[in-house]
């Protein structure tokens, strides 16, 4: 399933080189401030926006980051120019008191590189 999905994946990016260009992420902005955050009230989400500024489709291929506190949801379907899409962060405050800074990598079929989102703020721990 994964290979035929890679497979697949292949093919939409090589479609869209060949059907007048390359797809090309711009981010309305690629960091977040949540501020201070009560640890008691759980996780927080922020949506990053972003559009497509190339000439062909962009495909989100995938995200990463280095913290199960961590995770990220985006669609799974190419982005036509001119055209947004969102990549969804969220955060655990759970047992993680203090200031924190997260990074993700968003990694597409504009480029090798992949693209760093950061969130941060700092968690208020629970009164025990």
């Amino acid at each position: 399933m994964r290979k035929t999905l890679s497979l697949l994946l292949m093919l939409l990016v090589s479609l869209s080189l060949f059907a007048g260009g390359k797809g090309k992420i711009a981010f309305e902005s690629t960091r977040y401030d949540f501020g201070h955050i009560e640890e008691s009230k759980g996780v927080v989400a922020h949506d990053f926006e972003f559009t497509n500024t190339g000439k062909g489709a962009l495909i989100i291929i995938d995200t990463r980051s280095m913290c199960g506190c961590t995770a990220s949801k985006y669609s799974r379907e190419p982005i036509a120019p001119g055209k947004k899409g969102i990549i969804n962060v969220t955060f655990d405050p759970k047992g993680r008191p203090g200031a924190f800074r997260k990074e993700i990598k968003v990694y597409t079929s504009a480029g090798k590189s992949p693209v760093k989102l950061i969130i941060e703020g700092v968690v208020v721990p629970k009164k025990q």
